[in-house]
Parts: C-alpha cells; structure tokens; sequence
C-alpha cells in the first residue's frame, strides 16, 4: 500500500520536517516536502499527493486555510499538525477539513500509522466506480465527490466520505458511533464521529439543524432516513 503512495509534508520547521520525511521514507512512502503554503499549492496544481501532512503555523499563510484549499483541488488525504493539544482545537481541525490530527511532540512511528490509516480509508471504496444516488444527491465512492440535484459538485474528505458510505450500505438502519468507525471500544469522550457526521448534515441535508437524512437516535447512534440506489 505504501510502495507508490505519495506524501507530501508540508512544514517550516527544518528539523521537524527532517523526521517525517524521513520515517516516511524509511516505511516506503515516496516524499515530498515544502517549507511554505503557497509552494505546496503550485505543486499541486501539477501533481495530488495521496496524502499531505500540514502544519497549522506556516510563515506565508494560515494553516487551516492551506486545508481548505488542498481539498478544493482533489482528493488527497489530510493530516493536520499542531503544536496546540486543547480538545477545541482538534475538533476544530477535523471540523475543517482534516481526516486526522496529531499533536506536536508527536512518535514519528505513530504519524505513518495515522498516515497508513488514511490511506487505508481512502483505498475501502475499491477501484470500481461506484454510485450511491440517495434524496437528490449522488455520491461516487472511487472519488469521494457528492453531486447535487442541479450538478454542483462537492468533494468529500476521507473521513466524512468513510461514514457516509458506511450509512449509504445500511440506510434505515441504528449504527453505533463504533461501527461507523469501524472500531472498538471507542472512548466515550471521543467526539470525531459527531464532528464528521456534523460536516455531513452541512453538506446534504436542506437545514442541518434540522436534518431529516441523517438522524440522530439518541443513546444509540445514528440513522440514515432516505432510500439509496446504488449503480
């Protein structure tokens, strides 16, 4: 899996970016690094990254923003790091586009399983192109980009794309936080699925705070209310 994925690592710190780069490359990734914003946007405009690594205190731009439009280019993963650990600012980091967040001193060991695993998310839907067509929308799971009714298209993190497609399979059905996860013994203070599932309603459904697409059952988890027909 990671023989041929493509990482890049964006982060001004020399030394910080010396680690990652070369724990990734010790593991198999191929490596790219750049110490500025705007250089990684110019190179993506000529070629997407699998995954990018960014770190929210850039000298040339807002990290955070770096994320935003990182996800209006294409596909690629998103792990944010941060040298700040308030439980706010990590919800705030996946609220905003990451599919993970790792908190600065970080195990570099730790970072390429945080990087196997989004890649490993991003590889679930398969090579076919499959279509999920549910309440006016359209989601290709091969390239996680939800189509409106009027053809707007929108493209999906991997981590709200996960969920999704874990609803799309069992609509009319209760999930628990974990299956929608995909794991086990999920702490209860661990709030990523309600900040996914959140990014979701603002996505799909015509008033979040009111959403009659993805329901919440209280106490037991949450439920996806429209029919789906897959193609």
């Amino acid at each position: 899996m990671t023989a041929q994925a493509l990482v890049y690592v964006v982060e001004d710190d020399a030394a910080v970016a010396r680690l990652v780069v070369d724990t990734l490359r010790e593991f198999g990734f191929a490596v790219e690094r750049f110490a500025e914003g705007g250089a990684a946007l110019r190179r993506l405009q000529a070629a997407q990254p699998d995954v990018c690594i960014i770190d929210l205190g850039l000298p040339d731009m807002d990290g955070i923003e770096l994320v935003r439009r990182v996800r209006l280019l294409g596909g690629a993963g998103v792990l944010i790091l941060s040298g700040r650990d308030h439980p706010v600012d990590r919800v705030m980091g996946l609220e905003l586009g990451g599919d993970d967040y790792v908190v600065k001193p970080f195990d570099a060991r730790e970072l390429v399983a945080r990087v196997r695993s989004i890649l490993r998310r991003r590889g679930e839907a398969g090579p076919a192109r499959r279509r999920a067509a549910f309440a006016g929308w359209t989601l290709d799971c091969a390239a996680n980009l939800l189509r409106a009714a009027d053809g707007t298209e929108h493209v999906v993190g991997l981590a709200e794309a996960q969920v999704l497609r874990v609803l799309l399979e069992r609509p009319h059905q209760i999930l628990t936080r974990e299956q929608l996860l995909g794991m086990r013994d999920l702490a209860p203070t661990d709030r990523s699925i309600d900040v996914r599932i959140s990014r979701l309603r603002r996505r799909i459904e015509p008033d979040p705070a009111h959403p009659r697409i993805i329901k919440t059952v209280y106490g037991a988890g949450y439920l996806f209310a429209a029919d789906v027909q897959w193609s």
